[in-house]
């Protein structure tokens, strides 16, 4: 078992980086795919700055990037984790091009993935959010402001206006098959 585990390192890694607007399925994506890929971890950009009161500022956004820039170097050279899923809003380019930039990603081959979606979907899905009490109201405009920042992206599109997560989670399966 020793050899076995050391023998992953040898491995090219799979580094998924899913971005989406609020509200689009990113999270249940990624759990979905973490329990489907073996020797998977999975990093959710918002817990690298779960604060009260959420302040985004020009300090707190370089911590945040900082903080997702070592956990996810961490995860690519731990030889335990094959599969390696990151999500987060990531709606311009420069945030992915910051993020792989420090990334050692020499062994690893890289998805850059945007889920996108209608908007009568995305309202849809935020509304049971709020009504779950998930989420708040003031999401739905901020959410549907972002979608088009998504085709301009350097990414893999899926829309998953009709999808369900596990349809989302398959077609990122087949992306790495």
């Amino acid at each position: 078992t020793l050899l076995l585990y050391n023998m992953r390192i040898l491995f090219m890694k799979h580094l998924y980086l899913i971005g989406g607007t609020m509200g689009v399925g990113k999270t249940s994506t990624s759990q979905i795919l973490k329990r489907k890929l073996n020797h998977t971890v999975f990093l959710d950009g918002d817990w690298c700055w779960d604060m009260s009161p959420f302040q985004v500022t020009l300090e707190t956004k370089k911590m945040v990037l900082e903080n997702i820039i070592f956990l996810l170097n961490n995860f690519i050279h731990c030889s335990a984790y094959e599969h390696i899923i990151f999500c987060w809003v990531m709606h311009e380019q420069e945030i992915i091009d910051q993020i792989l930039s420090k990334l050692d990603t020499a062994n690893c081959k890289i998805y850059p993935i945007s889920l996108i979606c209608s908007k009568e979907a995305l309202r849809e899905q935020i509304q049971k959010d709020i009504e779950a009490g998930i989420r708040t109201e003031d999401v739905i405009s901020r959410s549907l402001q972002r979608i088009p920042l998504y085709e301009n992206l350097d990414t893999i599109k899926i829309d998953v206006s009709t999808l369900l997560p596990e349809q989302v989670a398959e077609k990122i399966i087949e992306l790495g098959r």
